[in-house]
């Protein structure tokens, strides 16, 4: 299991990298909606559409609301998106309370276009918004990934303590410190890369713990609908991973959270 998440990664990371500071703002937003398509086919099955049908309409409606949020002013996106993600923790924090609502065919397919669609709009505006914009949206990836290996190896090594056992019975507490610590070591020194200096670094630091709390929000909010569909995975895509959703999972939250933190400390316009 190891072995093969190690090799897809192996695989996958020249070419993410390559895609993200080589390509072009149009064809990397191209790029990154083909990944988002993948997704909705994903998560069309766990929101309980089950004909290949359905689940093709629900990918072109997903296409669609990329084009139409495309169209609205970005602070609008990034803070619905980071309430919604703030009521998505609220939902982890009362599970299983209320799960008949949130697990609803049409509500989970509703849930679905706000996790995905805002997550698409902010790469590519932070892609195209900076001279630095694809090294942003790089860091972006790399903050969510060095997290998430991070809170899977100390968790191995250290979890003792479950997070969420009723959710992800593999997650612990030891795997929150981990990727908080992985984070303190990575955002020094990107805030300094990216020309921040005195209390605004500090500001920015601040910014990628919070962050890093709301991708393992987001990880946690997906492991809901694949507890609610009986599944370990979300797809068999990605050898080692699983479904796209399971390595984008964290993605989802952490890009429209950052971009927004980025816009408030004025490093966006």
């Amino acid at each position: 299991m190891l072995k093969a998440r190690l090799l897809t990664a192996a695989v996958l990371i020249p070419l993410v990298v390559w895609g993200t500071l080589a390509l072009p703002t149009l064809w990397f937003s191209l790029l990154v909606a083909l990944v988002v398509a993948l997704g909705a086919w994903e998560w069309a099955a766990l929101a309980g559409l089950a004909s290949r049908a359905m689940r093709a309409f629900y990918v072109a409606l997903m296409l669609l609301a990329l084009w139409g949020i495309s169209c609205l002013p970005a602070v609008w996106v990034l803070a619905a998106a980071t309430l919604g993600w703030c009521a998505a923790a609220v939902i982890l924090v009362r599970y299983p309370a209320g799960a008949a609502l949130w697990s609803g065919m049409g509500v989970a397919a509703i849930v679905g276009v706000w996790v995905l669609a805002p997550a698409w709009f902010a790469l590519t505006r932070l892609h195209a918004a900076l001279p630095q914009g694809p090294y942003w949206v790089l860091f972006v990836m790399v903050l969510a990934w060095v997290a998430d290996s991070a809170a899977y190896f100390s968790g191995k090594r250290w979890g003792t303590t479950k997070l969420a056992p009723e959710i992800s019975p593999g997650k612990t507490w030891a795997g929150v410190w981990g990727a908080l610590v992985a984070t303190l070591l990575i955002a020094p020194v990107a805030g300094i890369a990216f020309e921040f200096s005195g209390y605004r670094l500090w500001l920015f630091i601040g910014l990628c713990l919070v962050t890093v709390v709301f991708s393992i929000v987001g990880d946690l909010f997906k492991s809901l609908y694949k507890r609610a569909r009986g599944v370990k995975d979300s797809g068999h895509l990605l050898p080692g991973h699983g479904g796209v959703l399971d390595r984008i999972d964290s993605l989802t939250a952490v890009a429209p959270v950052l971009m927004l933190g980025l816009w408030l400390l004025g490093t966006l316009q």
